[in-house]
């Protein structure tokens, strides 16, 4: 599916264009709104133009799926016709459910909506996100949860429509979560590049992705950027997003997010952690490559990642994201051996598929080992 990408300029005449001919927009957001005097004027300026414009925020991060039989019971009430979503990765996801929920029978008690064969519908989405890092506005992935358990839902068809790139969203992130979401990027185009999945296009928005957070990267975090540097990052983000939503996530991601929940840091965060060891860790095991396309395959790809991050060689490369890990003063949580085991039993088997050189269980283990600081 191709989306059309907007952008603020000119009082945001694309949302504009977008928006023409529509009566009633479920706006799903996050807190984040109420810092970003642009788009809130232009909301409500949409508003006295006589769209009704209805504000769902009703869930939280790690967002719950009655949540989402929440937003939907709203949009079918209300006769919504469209959905706007402006947030980070949880609101994104939220109304990614409800546009793909929206047409499914019932009211979604019981779990029901996860049971029911998904209907793809045209329902027009716009997706505005207020962080670079997660890239959900261009992939076909969303997360809730139901019961206290993690539901991963897939679908082409509530990826966005039309994303809308607005650089002042960026401005008012706190330091923190500029590094956090800027190593999920990271980690998004560089687990992406090596995934057994990968294909030249992917490898391509990859290429671009890790370029661009590299070029940009000192000015974002420097208190002082433009507005050039705030288009960069969205762009970047972007595309590791659409780099993931072609080749999926690999061991990094699969082994990082028990940490974000144990240690309380953020999901880049844990992203980085785990992958700043993976990635040479990897080089010196490319023996136990079991990507179809071979051994040499895989050192070829190290190559061209090395390129991409501007180095010499592989181990330059993985030398250079452990630098950068530690030139952002990003925390090494200290972990228990009991805590150990929780970790590397809670990876999924089936991301792991995705990675390229085999891992067990006591690799993992040892991994984490390294990963954290054991006490």
């Amino acid at each position: 599916m191709e989306q059309k990408i907007i952008n603020s300029s000119n009082n945001y005449a694309g949302l504009d264009s977008w928006v023409a001919g529509k009566k009633t927009i479920l706006l799903v957001c996050d807190d984040s709104v109420k810092f970003l005097p642009a788009i809130s004027a232009k909301i409500d300026e949409i508003e006295k133009g006589g769209v009704n414009v209805v504000r769902f925020s009703d869930f939280c991060p790690n967002p719950l799926y009655e949540s989402v039989v929440e937003g939907v019971r709203i949009f079918r009430e209300l006769g919504c016709e469209a959905i706007m979503s402006i947030g980070g990765g949880s609101a994104l996801d939220v109304a990614k459910c409800i546009k793909l929920y929206s047409n499914m029978s019932g009211d979604g008690k019981d779990g029901s909506y996860l049971k029911q064969e998904i209907v793809p519908n045209t329902i027009p989405f716009l997706a505005m996100p207020t962080t670079a890092g997660t890239g959900s506005e261009a992939t076909r992935y969303a997360v809730i949860y139901y019961e206290g358990a993690k539901q991963s839902i897939t679908s082409e068809s509530f990826i966005p429509t039309v994303v809308l790139h607005d650089p002042s969203a960026l401005k008012t992130l706190p330091l923190y979560q500029k590094k956090a979401t800027m190593m999920d990027a990271l980690c998004h185009a560089t687990e992406s590049f090596w995934s057994v999945n990968s294909t030249d296009e992917s490898k391509g928005y990859s290429r671009a992705a890790i370029r661009g957070i590299l070029e940009n990267m000192d000015a974002y975090l420097s208190g002082s950027a433009s507005d050039d540097v705030f288009a960069g990052m969205l762009e970047a983000s972007y595309n590791a997003g659409k780099a993931i939503n072609i080749t999926q996530t690999t061991a990094g991601h699969a082994m990082c997010y028990r940490i974000t929940s144990l240690f309380g840091v953020a999901h880049g965060h844990a992203a980085v952690l785990c992958d700043r060891v993976l990635f040479p860790w990897m080089i010196r095991n490319t023996d136990k490559c079991i990507d179809k396309r071979g051994e040499e395959y895989l050192k070829s790809v190290f190559g061209q990642i090395a390129e991409a991050y501007g180095c010499g060689s592989a181990e330059e490369a993985a030398d250079k994201l452990v630098s950068i890990f530690e030139k952002l003063e990003l925390k090494v949580p200290e972990a228990t051996s009991e805590q150990i085991a929780e970790l590397t039993a809670s990876v999924n088997p089936v991301r792991l598929k995705n990675h390229p050189i085999g891992l067990d269980e006591a690799t993992i283990g040892e991994l984490y080992r390294k990963i954290l600081v054991v006490g």
